[in-house]
């Protein structure tokens, strides 16, 4: 618990340096591209053509998901989730990694570079929101009082990717291997995840066991609160708030673990470099 306060301060103290950093982050990320930041926007979206086009169009036929919603904004308002979570694992995971050689002889608390590294990502998956809930509109999917809740899920998609790579950040140091294991992890927790298809198909089946693991993947939790705020079709938050509970015991104690692992190991990353 003492390594978590100590990580969670160190996180309000630099505040203006984990701003700062992150868009420096994102200016270096697109400082050689002649379109700038607008392939942060353009890459996804030709992700969801391909996925749309595969996955609704191919394999549903044009299906709608659970009574009348349309698959593509069904899929746009989960994807946009996972447009966040994937990069921000990724480069979370190798972020004290790749600058553990800068920063051991600075004064600079270690804890907020996997911070400032999802913190750039999550600017991008502001921008991403907005377009989608514009399209969203399109379809007749217009604004609804449970959008209130989508700021809600925002924070603990964040709160949920910051515990998850402060412990990969540090395994990263300690075994560079866990690098390749966390790529290979989520290119499999894409289709394991309620984001191109629905396991609700599954409830009155053979196979009725599927949703409930499923949900034991707290992105679920996450994925299934944007669209349910973005669609505007109920409080899940408060509708599933035994999921919700299980959701924060999850985070709090991947956050503990992490913090834990991280306040151990950190004034000893240089010499696994």
């Amino acid at each position: 618990m003492k390594s978590m306060v100590t990580v969670i301060q160190e996180q309000f103290k630099s505040f203006y340096l984990i701003c700062r950093l992150s868009f420096f982050e994102i200016k270096i990320e697109n400082n050689k591209n002649y379109l700038g930041m607008f392939w942060e926007i353009l890459s996804p979206m030709i992700l969801i053509a391909i996925y749309w086009f595969v996955f609704g169009t191919g394999l549903r036929s044009g299906e709608t998901i659970r009574g009348d919603v349309p698959f593509l904004p069904w899929m746009l308002a989960g994807i946009v989730v996972w447009f966040f979570a994937n990069p921000a694992i990724l480069h979370g995971t190798k972020s004290i990694y790749n600058r553990i050689k800068m920063i051991s002889k600075m004064n600079f608390p270690m804890s907020v570079i996997p911070t400032y590294v999802i913190m750039s990502k999550f600017y991008t998956h502001l921008l991403l929101v907005a377009v989608i809930f514009i399209i969203l509109q399109f379809f007749g999917f217009f604004p609804s009082l449970y959008l209130v809740q989508l700021p809600y899920f925002m924070f603990a998609a964040f709160v949920l990717l910051f515990g998850i790579c402060l412990v990969t950040s540090t395994i990263s140091v300690i075994i560079p291997d866990i690098q390749k294991f966390i790529q290979a992890t989520l290119r499999m927790l894409l289709y394991l995840s309620p984001i191109l298809w629905d396991p609700a198909k599954f409830v009155n089946s053979d196979y009725s066991y599927v949703p409930f693991i499923m949900k034991l993947n707290p992105l679920y939790y996450v994925v299934e609160g944007y669209r349910h705020s973005l669609l505007g079709d109920q409080w899940y938050l408060v509708q599933h708030w035994q999921y919700t509970i299980y959701f924060w015991v999850f985070v709090i104690a991947v956050m503990l673990f992490g913090a834990s692992m991280h306040v151990k190991f950190r004034n000893r990353f240089i010499e696994y470099i």
